[in-house]
């Protein structure tokens, strides 16, 4: 084993020994519109069609 690390190894890092990334955000702190909410029931709706619909509809 060497004393080197990997360029891309973290381990022992901080994160004030990383720049700032702006461009990444988690959900639960970000802001949302009415619109996203539209689209995710909209998606949720859909999901539960496939999943409860087709084997129902199948099953007759």
């Amino acid at each position: 084993m060497s004393d080197e690390t990997e360029s891309g190894s973290t381990e022992g890092e901080t994160n004030e020994d990383r720049p700032y990334e702006t461009d990444r955000s988690t959900a639960p702190q970000s802001a949302y519109t009415g619109r996203d909410v539209g689209i995710g029931a909209l998606v949720a709706i859909v999901g539960l069609a496939v999943t409860f619909g087709v084997p129902l509809a199948v099953s007759f």
